[in-house]
């Protein structure tokens, strides 16, 4: 096959002044394909603010059960090695401290657990805008997932925080039927003035 003459993207180019092969678009121009302009959708935000619900957009052509379903199975490729399965790390409970992914177990700073009130309480848009960009150690995400996979993340830990703590109004009788019965001994305990250990006094 002939090896026809061409330049390379990154040759130079004497034609042009700047004498640079790849050209710079034109002022003003988007890409094909490109152009963002449903705010709600592409930056998590609505007059500035972050949205607090999923945009209509993100649920086009599927059920919540399936935006679930997709966000668990990418927050398992892009997620897990650092949050861990349930979102595990520090700020919150202890016991989240140790429900980290592999990569923090093995020396990376660990990250805040979504299980705690800050994060409880941070509109969806907030994670959708951190998985986009990135914040402190954790990098941008927005060239290796695409928003719909965003929002269904995002989503997926809601449904995760969820999991952790409900609100007791929002549980449904059969929910309750799930629930293990309470340990009366373990509420005794809870309630109960933490014992004193008796001392003594050495005599000379």
């Amino acid at each position: 096959m002939a090896d026809q003459p061409r330049y390379e993207p990154l040759e130079a180019n004497p034609v042009y002044v700047n004498e640079l092969m790849p050209r710079t678009p034109p002022e003003s121009t988007v890409a094909r394909g490109e152009l963002q302009l449903d705010e709600h959708y592409f930056t998590g935000k609505a007059g500035g603010q972050f949205v607090s619900e999923l945009p209509n957009r993100a649920l086009e052509g599927r059920t919540l059960e399936e935006v679930l379903a997709r966000g668990r199975e990418r927050f398992t490729v892009f997620c897990s090695h650092c949050h861990g399965q349930v979102g595990g790390g520090i700020g919150g409970d202890p016991m989240y401290e140790e429900l980290v992914g592999m990569v923090v177990a093995r020396g990376y700073p660990s990250p805040p657990t979504f299980h705690q009130d800050r994060l409880r309480r941070a509109p969806i848009g907030q994670f959708f805008d951190v998985i986009t960009n990135g914040l402190a150690r954790m990098p941008a995400h927005d060239y290796l997932v695409p928003p719909d996979d965003r929002w269904a993340i995002a989503a997926y830990i809601r449904a995760l925080q969820r999991s952790q703590y409900a609100p007791r109004p929002l549980l449904a009788p059969q929910d309750f039927e799930k629930l293990p019965p309470p340990d009366e001994t373990a509420a005794a305990t809870a309630l109960a003035p933490p014992r004193r250990e008796p001392t003594s006094r050495l005599t000379p």
